[in-house]
């Protein structure tokens, strides 16, 4: 008899579903996570009161109402809805593009004199874009493009929008209304007293490793449960065997203020190139707080090393070819589920990290 019937390799919110359904199923879970915390990228740390997220902004939002609800049922959500604003030399404008945004550039009042102007913009274009900068000038026109787009793309991504494949922007969301929820979901929000709440229920009935590597303990570890659930880089499950799979990842400088409201909103981009961070995260306005100081955090891209935290698949045709065939190694893999953004190469919003692990656990926990 196995100690355990699952193993779940990470600590973020892919496992924590799993655990959650699982221990429902008054199945045993050993939960093996290489941070000193549970939670994955959602963690908060307590500063001042203040709920900071560590590893960046993360607002939950979705149309899915059963993963609302399960969200909810474990973990109230506040009404928090995201408003965030872009500065470009000083000058700010609201996100997403819309009629604020478009009044502020330009001067006008109506949509049909924002189609207008972007018609004619969009038009500048012909044939096939060639690259990111010819698909945004498509998309939204020069002048969004220059000074909203063009200067935070390219610290994203560390290389010029003229050296960027067309395809990493499908589609640059522009509205015609003065709405400035920058998302379309029916439902969005952020769990009251932080997302420690949310992980804290979902690992509840599961025994806990921190601080320790899957990889330096595996043949112990796997000898311990029946079945694993594995959420890592799939290519170091693998011994990247065919090559390291490349990510771009993030860094962050987070610093308390006395002062109780900063910037007067949660997210501000920079998009102007010049400066080196993305974007500044004031906290407190997460959760409408009132603390008397407040804490802001730089966000800052860079490319992904060994060591570093893998935030960004740079799914590219070479990249895209690579998972491939991890994923092919990993359908032969008896008992080992694969999930998360990690382990299937692909950024995943909260809700759709939830509602995988909702469908994957159905057939791996009958």
């Amino acid at each position: 008899m196995k100690k355990y019937d699952i193993l779940l390799v990470g600590g973020g919110l892919f496992a924590g579903v799993f655990a959650y359904r699982a221990a429902q199923k008054g199945l045993k879970c050993l939960v093996v996570e290489r941070r000193g915390h549970l939670g994955g990228n959602v963690y908060c740390e307590d500063v001042e009161g203040i709920h900071v997220h560590k590893y960046g902004a993360h607002i939950f939002h979705t149309s899915d109402r059963e993963v609302w609800d399960f969200v909810n049922g474990l973990a109230e959500c506040n009404r928090y809805t995201n408003s965030p604003v872009a500065n470009y030399k000083g000058e700010m404008y609201n996100l997403p593009f819309n009629m604020n945004t478009f009044s502020k550039l330009w001067g006008i009042s109506t949509p049909a004199q924002a189609r207008d102007i972007l018609e004619k913009q969009r038009g500048e274009i012909t044939g096939e874009p060639k690259n990111l900068e010819e698909q945004a000038i498509r998309l939204v026109g020069k002048d969004v493009y220059e000074k909203l787009v063009k200067g935070y793309t390219e610290k994203q991504w560390g290389r010029d929008c003229k050296d960027l494949p067309g395809f990493i922007i499908k589609r640059l969301p522009v509205r015609f209304t003065y709405d400035n929820n920058y998302f379309n979901d029916r439902y969005q929000g952020i769990p009251i007293g932080g997302y420690n709440v949310l992980t804290d229920k979902l690992f509840a009935g599961c025994d806990v490793l921190l601080g320790v590597d899957y990889f330096d303990r595996k043949e112990e570890l796997r000898s311990m449960a029946g079945r694993v659930v594995y959420t890592g880089r799939i290519d170091e499950y693998f011994g990247e065997v065919f090559g390291k799979l490349e990510y771009r990842s993030l860094r962050f400088e987070s610093e308390t203020l006395d002062t109780d409201n900063y910037q007067g909103v949660a997210v501000v981009n920079y998009t102007e190139r010049e400066i080196p961070y993305t974007r500044v995260i004031e906290h407190k306005h997460f959760e409408f707080g009132t603390q008397a100081k407040t804490v802001v955090t730089r966000e800052y891209p860079a490319e992904w090393q060994e060591g570093m935290e893998p935030y960004y698949p740079v799914n590219d045709e070479k990249n895209q070819a690579l998972y491939r065939q991890y994923a092919a190694l990993a359908e032969q893999e008896e008992g080992v589920l694969f999930g998360g953004r990690l382990a299937e190469y692909q950024y995943y919003d909260m809700d759709k990290v939830i509602r995988s692990a909702l469908d994957k656990s159905k057939a791996f926990l009958a």
